[in-house]
């Protein structure tokens, strides 16, 4: 199988281990040096660190997933030049160590967002879901955010409302911790008043303004990376939607490619997450995957399911199982493996990673604990799926051969 199956742990106090990955039957890890802050460098002391722990346990360090961009050079605020050399910086150690794979994303103030983290799955068990109307309760009337009311208009206005009337306190507490959270699984939590002072820095922040700071970002970073030998992978916004008023410009395929003629070298390359591009209905993510081979650097394979709405809200959908959905992983799968295949004849990769990105939790899952949406069991029955779409994907193309 020319693909490498990955598995997505957060260092030592992970309670999904490294020998779970393995059992799992990953054989290369993704993860990242979660303790450093934004905009710092990565220690080379620290990546030999982690690397080795990762080794020790049988595995190796496939992909950097993230070294994240600071809201600092997202915004171009203050000090925002030494963030970009920091960034350069961490390239330098994380190639020094034999890492060739990082992943990133541009996503402002918020990365992926689910408003509910522990929500039934339909057929038993728990998932994530973004409730758009939940997330405009906490928008209008949690956060209180001035422009909201224009942004969400009179129905979702009043949807909003009468959604948080219903809710008892307790609930309203899980429902504002679990936005705050910014990054379910990741690297801290906002306050109100710390989103209110970024939203305040972030004010006046249009999609041009944005697109030109990273353009900036990829002309001077992916030289660099290029002569490290090192493939950044950008990540979709998630959902593929504004948030809070503030612009996401890596949501569709005139957004990605965009992205890529900013620097025409492989170094440019996505993170192709199905999950997230996927809530959209105008992304085909099957032409996708035709359109943008040539520079994927990593799949994230995952299914949504939308969910009915009001006409003028974003997308309201769960995290369903990973061969359900909106996603047609099948016929996906199916042309990964044909594109990889051809890029393998032609000599231009080697095996390039995945991981079953996401998962429901189920059986004792729940009981053991996990970062949001990385449970053991559930991914574990998400990598054995996709591993037996691929082999049946490799069978089928070569019976055709």
């Amino acid at each position: 199988m020319a693909m490498k199956q990955t598995w997505r742990w957060f260092g030592p106090a992970d309670r999904v281990t490294l020998r779970d990955a393995r059992e799992a039957g990953a054989t290369g890890i993704v993860t990242a040096l979660h303790e450093i802050p934004p905009g710092e460098v990565w220690p080379i002391h620290l990546i030999r660190q982690r690397l080795q722990e990762i080794q020790r346990a049988g595995l190796e360090w496939s992909v950097v997933e993230s070294l994240d961009v600071s809201e600092c050079l997202k915004m171009r605020g203050q000090g925002w030049q030494l963030h970009l050399d920091n960034f350069q910086l961490s390239l330098r150690n994380l190639a020094a160590c034999g890492i060739r794979t990082v992943a990133y994303n541009w996503m402002p103030l918020l990365s992926w967002m689910r408003t509910h983290l522990h929500a039934p799955a339909p057929r038993g068990g728990y998932t994530t879901r973004f409730d758009a109307i939940a997330f405009a309760a906490f928008d209008l009337y949690l956060l209180r955010r001035p422009q909201a009311a224009i942004d969400w208009g009179e129905d979702c206005a009043q949807a909003a409302h009468s959604y948080l009337q219903q809710l008892s306190q307790p609930e309203i507490d899980t429902l504002q911790q679990n936005i705050l959270q910014g990054l379910p699984g990741g690297n801290g939590s906002f306050s109100l008043e710390q989103v209110r002072d970024l939203l305040a820095a972030y004010s006046g922040l249009t999609d041009a303004d944005l697109r030109g700071h990273l353009a900036t970002f990829l002309r001077t970073v992916c030289p660099v990376a290029e002569e490290l030998g090192i493939t950044l992978c950008i990540h979709p916004d998630d959902p593929p939607r504004p948030l809070l008023g503030l612009p996401r410009i890596v949501s569709t395929a005139s957004d990605l490619e965009w992205i890529l003629a900013q620097y025409q070298g492989h170094s440019n390359a996505l993170t192709f997450c199905t999950g997230a591009l996927g809530v959209r209905p105008d992304n085909d993510l099957l032409s996708m995957v035709r359109t943008f081979a040539d520079r994927i650097g990593f799949f994230h394979l995952r299914s949504t399911q939308r969910e009915p709405t009001l006409a003028d809200a974003p997308e309201s959908f769960l995290e369903t199982e990973h061969l359900e959905g909106d996603a047609d992983l099948i016929a996906i799968v199916i042309e990964i493996m044909k594109q990889q295949r051809r890029r393998m004849a032609e000599g231009t990769t080697g095996d390039l990673p995945f991981r079953a990105d996401h998962g429901q939790e189920l059986l004792c899952d729940r009981r053991r604990g996990a970062a949001p949406g990385y449970p053991a069991i559930g991914r574990l029955r998400g990598l054995a799926e996709l591993r037996g779409a691929m082999l049946m994907a490799e069978r089928l193309l070569q019976d055709l051969e």
